[in-house]
């Protein structure tokens, strides 16, 4: 790995598979109701958009505004998706927790020294 590249953070792993979940209905309120749904993770929408700026400027996501709707007073929705560098930081993120999850055996609560359920 090169020294520029980085790791990406929990969130931002999470957010981006997000992304690749929804496909073309990806955007900030969509991303907070599968993040609750799915990991029952509850995220302030603003969270959820900063994260998605920091991501668009390290070049991970890309978005475009959708239609005005009436709906949304005439607001366009900003829809996300995951550029094919974001696709490789995620396999190189997921590849890396694998490689350090190898040798855990969760079944062993002892290795974890965990007591009762998580």
């Amino acid at each position: 790995m090169a020294d520029k590249e980085k790791f990406l953070g929990e969130f931002e792993q999470m957010t981006m598979l997000a992304l690749m979940q929804l496909d073309a209905q990806a955007y900030g309120a969509k991303i907070r109701q599968l993040l609750q749904t799915e990991i029952n993770r509850t995220v302030a929408i603003g969270a959820i958009y900063s994260t998605l700026e920091r991501l668009e400027k390290k070049g991970m996501v890309s978005s475009h505004l959708g239609e005005a709707t009436a709906e949304r007073g005439g607001r366009a929705k900003r829809f996300f998706t995951v550029t094919s560098q974001g696709k490789i930081a995620l396999m190189r993120a997921k590849s890396a927790m694998d490689r350090l999850w190898q040798d855990i055996a969760l079944c062993h609560n002892e290795k974890l020294n965990i007591i009762g359920e998580f």
